[in-house]
C-alpha cells in the first residue's frame, strides 16, 4: 500500500470512528441536549475560523467582515426553511446562503482587496456593518425582533458531515495551484505578480471561498438555535472569529480546529463564574499570546505521524523475528 493510500484509510478510519462514537453517545444519553449545542458551536466555529483562515492567514489580507457572511448564510437559510420546512428546504436554503455570500464577496472583494492593512480590516468591517443594518431594517427579516421558530434540521450527522466538508474542502484548495499562489501572494505580492500571479485575481477567490464557506456556517447555526437576530452578527462576532485564528495560528488548519475546540472547553469551564467570566476569559487569550505570540500552531498542520509517536515502537529484534516467520 502506498503512503499516500495508507494516510487516506487511516484518516477516514479515524473521522469514521469519531462520528460512531459520538453517534452512539448521543443515542445512549451521555451527550445531553446541553453538550449538543456545545458542539454545535465548536462546529460551527471551526467552519468559521478555517474559512477566515484561508483569507488572513493563507493571503495575508486582514478581514474583518466575516461575521457579515455568516449572516448572509444564517438568514438564507432561515427564510427558505421557514418557507419550506422540509430537507430540501434546508439544503436549497444553506445553497442559496453560499452562492449568494460568494457573490456579495466577489461585489465587494474585487474593489477593497486592492487596498492592504488596515484599511483593507476597516473596508471589509464597513461592508458587515452594512449588511447588518440592512437585516435591521428589511421588512421581511422581521428587522430587530429577527427570526425564531426556524425549523431545526441540523443533527450530528449533518454537523460533521458539513463541518469535515469545509476542512477537507479549504485544505484541498490549499494544496492545489490556487492555494499556492494565495502563499504566495502573502509572502510577496510583488515577487508573485513577476512570476506570473495575478494577485487581485487570487485575492477575491479567496475572499469568496472564505465568504462561501461562512455562510454554509451561518445556515448551520441557523437551522440548529432556530433564532436569529441582527446583533448576533456585529463587529465582536468578527472579533469572535479572528481570535480562534490568531490563537489558533495564521496559516495553520489545524490550529484553527484546535483552537476553537480550546476555547470553547475554556468558556464552558468559566460558565460557573458569570460576573469575571469574560474578565477570565481576556486573561487567558492574553497570557495564551505573551508565551505563544505566533499561535498554537504557527503555521505547522497536525499529522498522523504525531499520533504514531504514542503508539509502542517494536524492537528491531521483534521485528527481524516477524520478517523470519513470514
Amino acid at each position: 500500500m502506498s503512503p499516500r493510500l495508507r494516510t487516506f484509510v487511516t484518516r477516514t478510519a479515524m473521522l469514521a470512528a469519531t462520528y460512531l462514537i459520538v453517534l452512539v453517545l448521543i443515542q445512549a444519553g451521555v451527550i445531553n441536549a446541553y453538550l449538543q449545542a456545545t458542539m454545535v458551536t465548536i462546529c460551527v466555529n471551526i467552519m468559521l475560523a478555517v474559512s477566515l483562515n484561508l483569507v488572513t492567514g493563507f493571503t495575508g489580507q486582514f478581514s474583518l467582515g466575516h461575521a457579515g457572511f455568516m449572516a448572509i448564510g444564517a438568514y438564507s437559510t432561515g427564510l427558505i426553511t421557514m418557507a419550506i420546512p422540509t430537507v430540501w428546504g434546508f439544503v436549497l436554503g444553506l445553497a442559496t446562503g453560499a452562492v449568494l455570500a460568494a457573490m456579495v464577496g466577489f461585489l465587494i472583494g474585487l474593489p477593497t482587496l486592492r487596498l492592504r492593512g488596515d484599511y483593507l480590516a476597516i473596508a471589509t468591517l464597513g461592508m458587515a456593518e452594512i449588511i447588518r443594518v440592512l437585516l435591521l431594517n428589511m421588512g421581511f427579516t422581521n428587522g430587530a425582533a429577527g427570526l425564531s421558530g426556524i425549523p431545526q434540521f441540523v443533527n450530528w450527522s449533518w454537523l460533521f458531515v458539513l463541518t469535515v466538508g469545509t476542512v477537507v474542502l479549504i485544505t484541498n484548495f490549499l494544496n492545489s495551484r490556487h492555494g499556492r499562489d494565495c502563499i504566495a501572494v502573502r509572502e510577496d505580492e510583488i515577487a508573485a505578480e513577476s512570476i506570473g500571479v495575478r494577485s487581485t485575481r487570487v485575492k477575491t477567490l479567496a475572499f469568496m471561498t472564505g465568504a462561501f464557506f461562512g455562510a454554509v456556517a451561518g445556515g448551520v447555526y441557523a437551522s440548529y438555535f432556530y433564532f436569529l437576530k441582527p446583533d448576533l452578527f456585529g463587529f465582536m462576532q468578527s472579533i469572535n472569529i479572528l481570535v480562534i485564528v490568531v490563537l489558533g495560528g495564521l496559516g495553520s488548519v489545524s490550529g484553527s480546529i484546535i483552537a476553537a475546540v480550546l476555547l470553547a472547553i475554556v468558556s464552558t469551564l468559566l460558565q460557573p463564574f458569570p460576573e469575571i467570566r469574560m474578565i477570565l476569559y481576556s486573561l487567558v487569550l492574553v497570557v495564551l499570546m505573551v508565551f505563544r505570540p505566533q499561535g498554537i500552531m504557527g503555521s505547522r498542520e497536525l499529522s498522523l505521524k504525531v499520533f504514531s509517536r504514542l503508539l509502542p515502537k517494536r524492537s528491531k529484534d521483534a521485528a527481524a523475528t516477524e520478517g523470519a516467520t513470514a
